[in-house]
This record gives structure tokens, sequence and C-alpha cells, in this order.
């Protein structure tokens, strides 16, 4: 069971702090994904650290990017792509997050390549086909690659306090692991109180959480539920 904290642009909590306090969860591999300014701290603390975003050159005239190797230089593990927020507010497509997951993956990073529908497209049937699309582009760049982890995130849960119903979370995971054969997580909403019960759906490998990530007590906390699912 994997559970990855997006700490968003927030500082996040201390991580010394929150080091200490999911070492001792057994049975769980616990990422963190702060902002680029506190990746050494994370790494320093002893978590396993992710960037929230890379780039797919290995340097440049890309102002703004970062690239895997410079990742790998400061101790970070791997590197969420593809995050909805990224789609949404910075126009990222499914053929720049499939060249950022092939480069990341190409480096030595490991990937959590994230992929899910809008409110819109799921009123309307379209989320098979949403997901499909993302999908396909990642599996085409990358194929089954064994750090490659998929995050399904309902864009509609982003963010909004809604979740997706157990049912609902394990439907779009099955759907998304017959198009590739890898871990998938749930993304939107995940927070102490519902996470026991996503996670017990079969197709559920673990969450990326956002704003519960925040606070260490509530994080360690879906990272304890997750412990108790699977053992």
């Amino acid at each position: 069971m994997l559970i990855a904290g997006n700490w968003k642009m927030f500082d996040g909590p201390d991580p010394p702090e929150l080091a200490a306090r999911v070492a001792g969860i057994a049975g769980v591999d616990v990422i963190v994904a702060p902002p680029y300014t506190r990746l050494v701290a994370c790494v320093e603390a002893g978590l396993t650290t992710y960037a929230q975003n890379v780039h797919w050159e290995p340097q440049g005239a890309y102002t703004g990017e970062v690239s895997p190797a410079m990742l790998r230089a400061l101790g970070v593990r791997g590197s969420l792509v593809g995050h909805s927020e990224r789609r949404q507010y910075f126009g990222e497509t499914d053929a720049g997050v499939a060249r950022r997951a092939h480069a990341a993956l190409a480096a030595g990073l490991d990937v959590i390549a994230c992929v899910g529908e809008t409110q819109e497209e799921r009123d309307a049937g379209d989320m098979e086909t949403v997901l499909r699309i993302q999908v396909d582009a990642v599996r085409d760049a990358c194929g089954p690659h064994d750090r490659l982890v998929l995050a399904y995130e309902p864009v509609w849960a982003i963010g909004t306090g809604r979740t997706a119903t157990p049912e609902m979370a394990e439907e779009a995971h099955a759907f998304v692991k017959s198009l590739l054969d890898r871990p998938v997580l749930y993304g939107g909403s995940v927070k102490p109180d519902n996470a026991a019960e996503l996670l017990a759906q079969p197709s559920v490998d673990g969450a990326l959480v956002g704003g519960a990530s925040l606070d260490v007590d509530s994080f360690a906390a879906i990272c304890e539920a997750a412990a108790a699912v699977r053992p």
C-alpha cells in the first residue's frame, strides 16, 4: 500500500516531526511531494520525497522548470506528473505529461502519473473515454514500467470536499488497470474518516492525499488506515 502526500503550494508540516510520526507504520510506503523549496528538508528528514512536477529535458532554456537530473542530485526519489491542477491551470497536455513521465523514468526517478475526468465529462458519460486517452498516452510512452504508478483523481473531487464513493473509485481503478497493469492510487478529498473504506477496495492500491497531508495527525491516520486494511 502506498500513501503519497501532495503538499501543493503550502509549506506543509515539519519534516522531522512527520518522519518520526510515520516511521513506525508497517506495511505502508509513505511519500511526500512538497514544493521545491521544501524538497531538501524532506530528504534530510529521511522522508521518501517526490517533486510535484519534472521537465523532460536534462537542461536548457526552460525557465521555471526542473530536470530529472537536478532532482536526483537533491536526493529526490520521484515526481508526480499530470496532476489535474497542472492540466487545468497550466495547460499541460496528455502528450506533455507522457514526455515528462518517460524522461523521469529514463533518468531513474519513480513516477506517479495522474489521470481523471471532470464533472462535465462524467455527467456526459465520457469517463472511460477520457481515462483511456490519458492512460494510453502514458502507456505508449512508458509501457508497464516497474517504477510507474498511476493515480486516479476525479477532478470534481479535488479540493472540493466531494469524494467518489468506494464503488465509483473501484470501477474507475479497475478500468484504468485494464488499460495499464500498474498500481493505481485514489486521489480526491481523502481524509481519515473515509480512507479505510476507499482503501479496502480491491483495485485501490493506495492514496494520493492533498489537504489532509498538511496535518501530521491526519496524514498519519490515513497511513494507519492503510496499514490496517492490508496488514
